[in-house]
């Protein structure tokens, strides 16, 4: 069966670009090149609830696409970061750099502004098809705040926000009809040099993991059933090799669940085209408590920004990895609690590839 997957780039000029993955043959092809306005590329994308859209987070802008195929897909707006006059300014630094969809009405699209003048995040209402419509709400984190990666819990009632400058994990409440947030708690890492880049949560509702882009490490929280405020446990797992001369060398990339929930993914980057990545799997029990490391295998190259991976979201058998060091995207096929590489594509375009995600 054919599989097709959608990846950005990090830097000019934009473009989506769209890949034929075999299962049977066990091949990987680029099939589709679709430009995008050039100073828009996309740094990270998610599909919108029923895959119709595609949201991007694209240097100064936010901005939407129709799919109407793998093939054929149609940009139909850009919104300027809207929460400091300085964000959108071409001479700061600030850059739009994660956006979590929406799974239940009204579909809003949550937007992570990061480096300077980052500390809100920001919140945009959909049209009828999809589209990115208005900024309804610019919400406050903390003027030192640069926020990575965000998740809602399963009922989309609450979010969790790593707060990578900020060196922190946020909670906000979402009010059901209009889809706005509202702030109920901060809560530091558990060390000054962890910052915490991406969080994930088990179905079960009752753990967040935490990765720590500096401190390279995975941390483990329960949710409060009343509040749903994380605590941490104190059990953390390494994301790099421990006693590696230099520690430093290395930030921790991203943390995933496979589609079963059974298992989470993180991996980590080099910072030196001499010195490779890491991934690492653990098995989950059925309350989403980590029962084991299962492995940490180098990664094919340094990972570059990226490193990203990113499961199926049908099976546990299928992960793609993307990598913007040397420009490629890979399949991996976990069985068995092993995993091995199926397929590889590069790439040869500017700041390729980001995060692919799974169309079907």
């Amino acid at each position: 069966m054919i599989h097709h997957l959608m990846v950005g780039t990090w830097t000019p000029p934009g473009a989506i670009f769209t890949f034929a993955f075999d299962d049977e043959a066990l091949t990987l092809k680029m099939v589709n090149r679709t430009a995008i306005p050039e100073e828009e590329p996309i740094s990270w994308m998610t599909f919108g609830h029923a895959k119709k859209n595609i949201y991007g987070a694209s240097m100064k802008k936010w901005s939407s696409y129709a799919i109407k195929s793998p093939t054929e897909i149609i940009h139909n707006a850009s919104h300027p970061m809207l929460h400091l006059p300085e964000a959108s300014k071409a001479e700061t630094n600030t850059r739009a750099i994660f956006v979590l969809a929406a799974k239940k009405v009204p579909y809003n699209v949550y937007g992570n502004p990061f480096y300077e003048h980052a500390g809100f995040g920001n919140v945009y209402s959909v049209n009828k098809d999809g589209g990115l419509k208005e900024n309804i709400q610019n919400y406050e984190y903390s003027p030192e705040t640069g926020i990575h990666g965000m998740v809602f819990d399963a009922s989309e009632t609450f979010l969790y926000s790593a707060d990578l400058r900020g060196n922190s994990i946020w909670t906000h409440k979402k009010e059901p009809e209009t889809g706005r947030l509202t702030l109920v708690n901060r809560l530091k890492a558990p060390a000054p040099g962890d910052h915490p880049r991406w969080v994930d949560i088990h179905p079960s509702g009752k753990y967040l993991y935490v990765l720590m882009e500096a401190g390279n490490r995975l941390g483990v929280y329960v949710i409060d059933e009343q509040s749903h405020i994380p605590t941490f446990t104190h059990i953390t797992y390494p994301l790099i090799p421990p006693g590696l001369p230099n520690p430093k060398m290395y930030r921790s990339d991203v943390c995933t669940l496979s589609h079963s929930g059974k298992y989470l993914y993180a991996t980590a980057r080099s910072n030196s085209s001499s010195l490779t990545g890491y991934i690492a799997a653990f098995k989950l029990g059925a309350a989403g408590n980590v029962e084991r490391q299962i492995c940490l295998n180098p990664t094919p190259t340094s990972g570059g920004h990226s490193n990203a991976v990113s499961p199926c979201d049908w099976s546990d058998e299928w992960m793609a990895l993307t990598d913007d060091e040397q420009g490629w995207i890979e399949i991996y096929r976990w069985n068995e609690e092993f995993l091995g590489r199926v397929a590889h594509c590069d790439v040869d375009e500017p700041g390729f590839g980001m995060n692919a995600i799974w169309y079907d």
